[in-house]
């Protein structure tokens, strides 16, 4: 599986507290706000205000919440206070890191983040450092339980998807970013189970991390995640998830 996923998946699984799963809404929120500022509020008009809509459905995020969202941005044009961000870094042990943020101060999350960096061993860098490394991607995730992977990666292939993993868990497939909308629509139609869906930065060749900087790097990118202002993190770390697994519990 991909170092984009695998890791949330492990956090969502051993289920996350009260407080988590606040800034998870505060972060969805900021997100569907964004998108419904910049396509409108129609998510049957706006893909990517619908994406955003269903990801907050995933985590169980009221939908009166998400109606307060669509509402603040489109009528007080709220969503213009955040701008998107994207920083680069490197973590312990080398590997490469992609910060997507979304800010209505951009100096405090320039300091916030370069602060993490410093902290964990890393080192944020400029612009273009390290952003070759990766590629943008549409992700549909699907459920692997209860399900024929050869099944629904036939159904993603006549769907239009580019690349399915049915090794991972759960199963990824790839498209290409125009692509992604369609495609999950055709997943639903065909009955398959999907969780998530997203535009994302994909590493275009992982690195391995050994197991002495394992902690440091899922650390960085722990702390990362937990600034309000980061909406995504992403890096070409390639880590057994048995040593996942012993980090996160």
């Amino acid at each position: 599986m991909s170092g984009h996923s695998k890791w949330s998946t492990i956090k969502r699984q051993k289920g996350a507290n009260d407080a988590k799963r606040g800034a998870m809404f505060t972060k969805v929120a900021r997100e569907i706000m964004v998108a419904a500022r910049a396509g409108g509020g129609d998510p049957d008009a706006n893909y990517r205000l619908r994406l955003a809509m269903d990801k907050g459905r995933t985590i169980n995020m009221p939908a009166d919440n998400i109606k307060r969202a669509i509402e603040r941005a489109t009528a007080s044009g709220e969503g213009d206070a955040f701008e998107e961000i994207v920083y680069e870094g490197y973590g312990p042990g080398g590997v490469a890191i992609i910060v997507e943020a979304a800010t209505d101060n951009r100096n405090r999350t320039a300091a916030e983040v370069r602060s993490i960096f410093t902290k964990a061993g890393g080192q944020l860098a400029g612009s273009g450092a390290v952003a070759w490394q990766f590629e943008q991607r549409g992700l549909i995730t699907v459920a692997s339980e209860g399900v024929d992977r050869d099944e629904v990666a036939l159904a993603a292939i006549d769907a239009g998807a580019a690349d399915v993993d049915t090794e991972s868990d759960p199963i990824e497939i790839y498209t290409e970013p125009a692509d992604l909308e369609a495609v999950r629509k055709a997943l639903d139609a065909a009955g398959v189970p999907v969780e998530d869906a997203e535009n994302a930065m994909i590493a275009k060749q992982t690195a391995a991390v050994d197991a002495d900087h394992v902690r440091r790097v899922l650390r960085l990118i722990d702390l990362l995640e937990e600034l309000d202002d980061v909406q995504r993190v992403t890096s070409n770390a390639d880590i057994p998830e048995e040593l996942m697994e012993e980090y996160a519990g």
